[in-house]
C-alpha cells in the first residue's frame, strides 16, 4: 500500500466532493481522507504519487505534495489485545464499492479485488450486504485460485445465512472447481436447498475440470433425470469425458440428442468433440467425416482435431490432406495443428515438406516453443540425410527441457546413432535435468543397438532408484535389452518380478530364448503363456517363428520349414493387419524368406515397399539387387547398383564390439 499526503486549498463542500470524485476515479485507490481545516488530502491505495497530483489539478487546485508522503504503509494495525484495528475508515458508499469491485474483476485485476474488499469492508464487518458484491469477489477468488480466502468467504457466507442464494452458491461452486476442491464443491452443492442449470452445469464442469469423467458422466444423467436442460458447452465437455472413458454407446445417444434438439447446427465445439469422440473410441474415420462434413462452419480447433485423429490412426496421408485443404479454406494452422500434422510428414519420409512446416513455424515465431522444436527434430531424424538439422535446433533451443532431451535423444537411438544417444544422456544429467519414462526408454534402445550391458545395467539401477521399474514399458525394454546382451538370466529375473505382462513381454523374451538357441525353453514360455489364457497376438506368432525357425530347423534334419513355402502369401496379409505399424525388419525377414522359397515376384513387391518407406537405407537396395540376381536379372541388378552410386549411399557393414575397461573396441569386415 502506498500513502500520498497532499496540501490542496479546498474552499467549500463544492470543492471537496469534486476533488474527492476525481481521486476515486484513479486505479488501485482503495481509501481517500480530506481534511479541510488543515488542507490536507491524505490518498490510500496501489497508486502512483504523479497520477494523484495529477487528477487533483485537472479540477482546477493547486497541489503540493507533503515532504513525508509516498510512503508504503500498512493499512492495519494490532491493537492492545490482538484486535484488528482499521487505520482508514471507509469513505465510499457500499454501491460505489460494488462498483469498483465489479470493474477490478471485469479487468483482471483479481488481486486487487481481494486487496480492496481486506482493506475496505472485511475489517469494519460489513456483511449484511453480502449478497451485493460477494459473487463478485468469489469470482476474484476463483481467478487468483486463492483457497484460503475462499474458506473465509465461505465463512462469511454461511455466517451471515447467505447460502441460501443460489447466485452464490454456484460462484462457490466455480470458485472450488478452479482450486481443485471437488469434495467441498460437491458439499455446497449438495446443501443447496434449490438448484438451477447454473447449478448443475458448474458441478459437472468441476468434475471434468478435474478428471472425474465417471462421476461427470453419472450426474449428467442426474441432470437429465431432473428435467435440467444443458449447455452447448457443458454437453461438448460430456461428448469428451465419452471419449476418455470409451463410453462410445453414451456418446452416440447424446449425439442423437443434440441433432434432434438442433444444438449441432449452430455448435462449432460440438462437431469437433463429436469428431474426437468417433476417432477415438471406435476408430471410425467414415463417421468422424460424415461429422466433419456436415459442420457449416470449421474453424481451427476443428481441422485440427480431424487432423490429429488421422495421425493417432496411422492415416497418415488422409492427415496431410486435410492439412492442405485447411489451408484452401484460409485457416491458418496454430500450434497444436503443427504438432500433430509434423509426425505425419516424419512416417511418411516427407522432409522437405516438413522444412516448409519447419518455415512457417519460424515465421510465425512457432520455434521458439519447445514442444514444436521437439517435433522438429523428431522429423528430421527420420531423415539421416538431416540430422544436422536436428543438432542445430537442439543447440539453438533457449529452453531445453526434458521433452527436448528426450526427443534429441529418441531420434538418435531410431537413427542408429547410438553412441551419440548415450553421449546426449550422459550431457542431459550433468546439466541435471531428470530423465522420464520416455527418456529412458529411447536409451534403453540405444544400449540395446550398442549391445553395452554396462551402460545398460546403469540405466537399470537409475530405474530402480527412480521407482519406474513397475511400468510395463520400461520393463519390457529391459527383458530385450538383457537378452539382446546375451544375460537371459535377468531377463528371466524381470520377466518373473513384473506386476502385470501383456503378450509384447512374452514375446520379448521368447524371442530372447530363440535368438541364443534356447529352443526348448521358448517353446515352454509360449505353453506357459497359453495355458494361463493368454492369447497370443499377431506379433508374438511372428517373432517365435522367426526365432525358433532354426530350432524346428535343426531337430527335423531339415534345412528350412517346407511347409512355409506354400503359406507366404498368407503370412504377407498377417503383417499387413498386424494393429501396429510392421518394422522394417519384420519385411526384411518375409523378402528373405521368399527368395529363398522361389517368390520372387512377392520378394520384389516387397522389396520396392521397403525402399519406398525408407529410401534412404542401402540395405533395402542391397536386398533388392539380391532378388535380381536370384531371378537372373543381371540388368536389374545394374541399374541398382549405379543408383545407389548416384544417390551417394553406403551400406553399413556389420561389426564386432567389445568393452574393455570403460573402453569400446569396434571391429569390421575388414578388420579396421
Amino acid at each position: 500500500m502506498e500513502v500520498v499526503e497532499l496540501k490542496v486549498r479546498l474552499h467549500c463542500k463544492a470543492c471537496e466532493k469534486a476533488v474527492r470524485r476525481a481521486l476515486c476515479k484513479i486505479k488501485g485507490v482503495t481509501c481517500v481522507e480530506i481534511d479541510v481545516v488543515l488542507s490536507k488530502i491524505t490518498v490510500l491505495g496501489y497508486v502512483d504519487c504523479k497520477e494523484v497530483v495529477k487528477a487533483v489539478r485537472k479540477t482546477g487546485r493547486r497541489a503540493e505534495v507533503w515532504p513525508s508522503s509516498c510512503r508504503r504503509e500498512e493499512p492495519r494495525q494490532a491493537g492492545r489485545f490482538g484486535c484488528i484495528i482499521p487505520r482508514w475508515s471507509p469513505t465510499l458508499s457500499i454501491p460505489a464499492i460494488h462498483c469498483k469491485i465489479r470493474d477490478l474483476v471485469s479487468e483482471g485485476l483479481y488481486y486487487q479485488t481481494l486487496e480492496l474488499y481486506k482493506e475496505e469492508l472485511h475489517p469494519w464487518g460489513l456483511h449484511a450486504t453480502t449478497s451485493i458484491f460477494i459473487p463478485s469477489v468469489i469470482k476474484a477468488c476463483s481467478h487468483a485460485q486463492s483457497y484460503h480466502f475462499g474458506l473465509q468467504l465461505h465463512c462469511v457466507v454461511l455466517k451471515t445465512g447467505s447460502d441460501s442464494e443460489a447466485v452464490i452458491s454456484n460462484s462457490l461452486i466455480s470458485m472450488y472447481a478452479k482450486c481443485s476442491v471437488a469434495e467441498e464443491a460437491r458439499q455446497v452443492f449438495d446443501t443447496m436447498p434449490n438448484r438451477d442449470t447454473i447449478s448443475w452445469n458448474s458441478m459437472i464442469n468441476c468434475y471434468l475440470q478435474n478428471g472425474y469423467c465417471g462421476k461427470a458422466l453419472k450426474m449428467f444423467k442426474e441432470m437429465y433425470l431432473c428435467g435440467f436442460a444443458p449447455k452447448p458447452e457443458l454437453i461438448a465437455g460430456i461428448i469428451s469425458a465419452c471419449a476418455w472413458t470409451g463410453e462410445f454407446r453414451l456418446g452416440r445417444q447424446i449425439h442423437g440428442l443434440v441433432i434432434v434438439d438442433g444444438m449441432i447446427k449452430d455448435s462449432v465445439f460440438l462437431s469437433t468433440a463429436l469428431v474426437d469422440l468417433y476417432l477415438r473410441c471406435h476408430d471410425s474415420l467414415v463417421l468422424a467425416l460424415r461429422v466433419f462434413e456436415g459442420m457449416d462452419v470449421k474453424n481451427e480447433v476443428s481441422w485440427t482435431a480431424m487432423i490429429s485423429g488421422c495421425t493417432a490412426n496411422q492415416n497418415y496421408d488422409m492427415a496431410i490432406d486435410c492439412f492442405r485443404e485447411m489451408q484452401v479454406a484460409g485457416i491458418k494452422p496454430n500450434r497444436v495443428t503443427l504438432l500433430t500434422v509434423l509426425p505425419a510428414f516424419a512416417e511418411l519420409g516427407y522432409i522437405e515438406h516438413g522444412k516448409e512446416i519447419h518455415a512457417y513455424a519460424f515465421r510465425r515465431g512457432f520455434d521458439s516453443d519447445h514442444h514444436i522444436s521437439a517435433a522438429l527434430i523428431h522429423t528430421y531424424c527420420k531423415c539421416h540425410k538431416t540430422l544436422h538439422s536436428a543438432d542445430i535446433i537442439f543447440e539453438k533451443s533457449i529452453v531445453k527441457d526434458v521433452v527436448m532431451w528426450s526427443s534429441i535423444i529418441g531420434s538418435y537411438a531410431q537413427s542408429r546413432n547410438s553412441a551419440k544417444a548415450m553421449k546426449l544422456f550422459s550431457q542431459m544429467q550433468m546439466e541435471g535435468i531428470e530423465p522420464n519414462s520416455v527418456t529412458l526408454l529411447a536409451i534403453l534402445s540405444a544400449c540395446t543397438s550398442l549391445s553395452s550391458l554396462k551402460h545398460g545395467c546403469g540405466v537399470h539401477g537409475y530405474i530402480l532408484k527412480s521407482g519406474l521399474n513397475f511400468d510395463i514399458f520400461i520393463g519390457n525394454a529391459l527383458i530385450n535389452m538383457y537378452a539382446k546382451c546375451g544375460c537371459l538370466m535377468a531377463s528371466d529375473q524381470i520377466f518373473r518380478e513384473m506386476p502385470t505382462r501383456d503378450c509384447t513381454s512374452w514375446s520379448t523374451l521368447i524371442s530372447g530364448y530363440g535368438l541364443h538357441g534356447c529352443g526348448e525353453e521358448a517353446l515352454q514360455l509360449f505353453h506357459e503363456m497359453q495355458d494361463r489364457g493368454i492369447e497370443p497376438d499377431a506379433m508374438t506368432f511372428l517373432r517365435s517363428f522367426i526365432h525358433l525357425q532354426p530350432y524346428w530347423a535343426c531337430q527335423r534334419g531339415t534345412k528350412d520349414l517346407r511347409f512355409v513355402s506354400g503359406k507366404l502369401d498368407d503370412a504377407c496379409e498377417v503383417v499387413r493387419a498386424m494393429p501396429m505399424k510392421p518394422s522394417t525388419r519384420i519385411w526384411s525377414s518375409l523378402v528373405s524368406a521368399c527368395k529363398v522359397h522361389g517368390k520372387l515376384e512377392i520378394a520384389e513387391k516387397l522389396a520396392h515397399w521397403l525402399i519406398e518407406s525408407e529410401p534412404y537405407n542401402a540395405a533395402n537396395y542391397t536386398m533388392l539387387s539380391m532378388v535380381y540376381a536370384e531371378a537372373g536379372n543381371w540388368l536389374g541388378v545394374e541399374e541398382v547398383r549405379r543408383f545407389t552410386r548416384v544417390q551417394g549411399l553406403k551400406k553399413c557393414y556389420a561389426f564386432s564390439r567389445i568393452e574393455l575397461e570403460d573402453k569400446s573396441f569396434y571391429s569390421n569386415i575388414n578388420n579396421q
